[in-house]
């Protein structure tokens, strides 16, 4: 028989707030983290804003400033996300067998930065003065690995890597595992440091990144009709999932339940969503069948919702393709419009606004909506602009879309005992 599985620790790392409740107080005041571009000189970049994380001391999540050093950003952020929902689950590590605890923290990119500095030395200085701690800092896998290193979880350690799904199937693997039976408790999700020239620069050649670089704060405009594309941002979201006994016999604070879990693949383009939302739709139905619920059941979507045109457009089609005429009754928001595009720690930090909204009965809205886009208006769906509503939610879902076709979705729902 499957494990009933849910949430008890969140932390989040972002360009609207540090923690759970600086987090959720910015999303339902709609407040934007976009901004200009300061870790580099971004002057000559056709796009040269991003949503950054603001007062950042690695001092306060309890890491050593010298092993800092040693660590790429998107691995500080993880490990800080990390420390903020062990903290905030009331786990005491010394009580719980931590052979029994897994850690599966991905990222899209990883040290992006690190890998920028490595052949700027290595251009300029040449092979002698490279840092010898270069390939620790810069592998994808060390969030996850210094992460149990800090916290001694000695479960199944994995780093999930699939783009903007990263953080959504990090969560939905580790959901998994927990249901088998494998875990008893596990910290997942995401991470990501890559407002970097390089990356910057990539995404920019792309066309795919807003240039509205004189009005950062309402660049990110998901569904809107002047939308221009996305805006990079970064930070770390990791959650806190345990066996419900597990957590019953602790006493521990529960916010919701995770209850399905989808995942499949385009198998069509390596940037591009397959026309019509087609795998997105099934993905969506994959986590409704998960959970054993109706589609009917669904009160609300957080959407993958990037800002720019294929990703809106195919993710409303597919809203609209698995929950029919319901799709028109539902609540659906992006946390994109606040944060930017987290990349791969983007899914993990929505799904933890998805579970704050079945928790606190409260929606966070989709700002710089002025007008919905002319091709989304005939799917009549609400996309909570600019107004955070509050709504009894009991059951949300967060989806997930990432390059190379790799489709997710996670579904909560409100506790409850039986």
């Amino acid at each position: 028989m499957e494990k009933r599985v849910v949430v008890t620790g969140l932390g989040v790392i972002s360009p609207v707030g540090n923690g759970k409740d600086a987090f959720w107080e910015a999303l339902l005041a709609g407040k934007s983290g976009i901004g200009p571009i300061t870790r580099f000189d971004a002057s000559e970049y056709t796009a040269r804003i991003a949503g950054e994380v603001k007062d950042f001391n690695v001092s306060d999540y309890s890491i050593d400033r010298k092993e800092a050093r040693h660590m790429d950003p998107s691995t500080q952020y993880a490990v800080a996300a990390t420390k903020l929902a062990l903290d905030d689950s009331g786990m005491d590590l010394e009580k719980e067998d931590r052979d029994r605890i897994g850690t599966i923290i991905g990222t899209g990119i990883g040290g992006m930065e690190t890998l920028h500095n490595l052949y700027k030395g290595l251009f300029d200085k040449g092979p002698a003065r490279v840092n010898p701690f270069v390939v620790p800092k810069m592998i994808a896998n060390m969030a996850s690995g210094q992460v149990s290193i800090t916290f001694g979880l000695q479960g199944h350690c994995a780093s999930v890597v699939t783009a903007c799904a990263t953080g959504t199937n990090s969560i939905g693997d580790a959901f998994r595992m927990i249901q088998r039976g494998e875990l008893d408790a596990a910290v997942a999700g995401g991470t990501e440091a890559a407002v970097s020239p390089g990356a910057v620069a990539g995404f920019a050649a792309m066309k795919a990144l807003s240039t509205r670089n004189d009005d950062p704060e309402h660049a990110s405009r998901p569904f809107d009709k002047d939308r221009d594309g996305f805006v990079m941002g970064e930070g770390a979201g990791v959650v806190v999932l345990e066996e419900l006994e597990h957590a019953r016999k602790r006493g521990a604070h529960i916010y919701c339940e995770l209850a399905g879990y989808g995942s499949n693949a385009d198998a069509y383009h390596i940037t591009a969503p397959a026309p019509e939302g087609l795998q997105q739709s099934k993905c969506m139905q994959l986590a409704v069948d998960d959970a054993h619920i109706d589609t009917s059941e669904v009160d609300y979507v957080n959407a993958h919702g990037t800002s720019t045109h294929l990703n809106d457009l195919n993710e409303s089609v597919a809203i609209s393709r698995v929950f029919g005429e319901h799709a028109k009754d539902m609540l659906i928001s992006s946390t994109k419009s606040m944060t930017g595009h987290l990349l791969g720690a983007g899914g993990a930090v929505e799904a933890i606004a998805c579970a704050l909204t079945v928790y606190t009965g409260k929606v966070h809205p989709t700002i710089n909506l002025v007008e919905v886009d002319d091709e989304l208006k005939k799917y009549g769906l609400n996309y909570v602009p600019n107004t955070a509503v509050e709504a009894d939610v009991k059951v949300a879902i967060s989806n997930s879309f990432g390059f190379g076709g790799h489709n997710a979705t996670l579904l909560f729902k409100k506790y409850t005992e039986a």
